[in-house]
């Protein structure tokens, strides 16, 4: 498992491609939910290929089911204020961990700033709903920690139901085949163009830089 906190993903070399931010509020055929809406709207806003690639990994989906996008870009103080704010939950828990054991354990749940994926505008946390609107069960909640939900966050956790391992792998078929990644420690989080997908794909330099 590749954590954000590998130096192999603060390796990759950054490029932007100019490629521009969309909002989804403006894309009917997916589905937005506002629960992490914020005043500016950048939840909404996702780079036009990420967009293209989850109406393609929509498209891709049994009938009847539809992806429900909870959050995209992510400016860069609201990913250090998650951050700091997990870490130090994590050390008042954890005394006697080390600082390299804290940072890696926080990067199991929110990516350190300067390789975050959602402050480029490449990622997206999503889950799946039926056509009512309706989500589905996959697990956890989405943003469950690993601390308490004892790792059933992962994607490839075993600790879930039968039904809620099937969603998970309905919606990832679609979302890889559509060119996307998944950090394995979150079954929601997916990303296109950023480091990490990068690292994973073998591409030479990132396709977007921080925003």
């Amino acid at each position: 498992m590749i954590l954000l906190a590998d130096p192999r993903v603060a390796a990759v070399p950054s490029a932007d491609d100019g490629d521009p931010l969309v909002d989804l509020r403006d894309l009917p055929e997916l589905r937005l939910d506002s629960r992490a809406a914020d005043p500016a709207g950048a939840y909404a806003r996702v780079r036009r290929g990420v967009a293209d690639r989850l109406l393609a990994a929509q498209r891709a989906l049994p009938a009847g089911l539809r992806l429900l996008v909870v959050e995209g870009y992510r400016p860069y103080r609201a990913q250090l204020e998650i951050f700091t704010g997990y870490r130090e939950e994590l050390r008042r828990a954890h005394p006697d961990w080390s600082p390299d054991r804290l940072h890696r354990e926080t990067t199991k749940f929110v990516s350190p700033v300067e390789v975050a994926p959602h402050s480029t505008g490449g990622a997206v946390d999503l889950t799946l709903c039926t056509e009512d609107g309706v989500e589905l069960d996959l697990g956890t909640e989405i943003d469950a920690t690993p601390e308490a939900s004892a790792d059933a966050c992962f994607t490839d956790s075993a600790a879930v139901s039968a039904t809620a391992r099937r969603h998970r792998q309905i919606m990832g078929a679609a979302l890889r085949g559509a060119g996307l990644v998944n950090y394995p420690t979150e079954w929601w989080h997916w990303s296109y163009g950023d480091r990490y997908w990068a690292l994973l794909t073998g591409a030479p330099h990132t396709r977007y830089g921080p925003v």
